[in-house]
């Protein structure tokens, strides 16, 4: 697991599934039911999220973006927050908290 799943847990939030593809992501953007998608930019296939981000924002879902690459910003992810990594839990608290209200 890595550091947000667990994070997801110690914060009290469930995890409905795991993507670790844009095909995989977006079958779960149109089958799943869900409250929020924390969607890493650069997926284990070698491609970025942004289609990913396009699916949930054409489907209202909420989401928060991470990456480890400082150049990366919100403006691609349709002005949703974008944590850098390594983040801290109190970050991605904020973060879940600014976005679901």
């Amino acid at each position: 697991r890595d550091d947000a799943q667990g994070y997801l847990d110690v914060l009290g939030h469930e995890i409905v599934a795991t993507a670790a593809t844009v095909a995989e992501a977006l079958e779960l953007v149109a089958k799943r039911d869900f409250d929020l998608t924390i969607l890493d930019v650069h997926l284990a296939d070698g491609k970025t999220s942004e289609t990913v981000a396009a699916a949930l924002s054409d489907a209202g879902k909420a989401f928060i973006a991470t990456s480890g690459d400082a150049t990366i910003m919100a403006a691609g992810f349709d002005g949703r927050p974008v944590l850098r990594k390594p983040f801290r839990i109190a970050e991605l608290e904020r973060a879940i908290a600014a976005i679901t209200g």
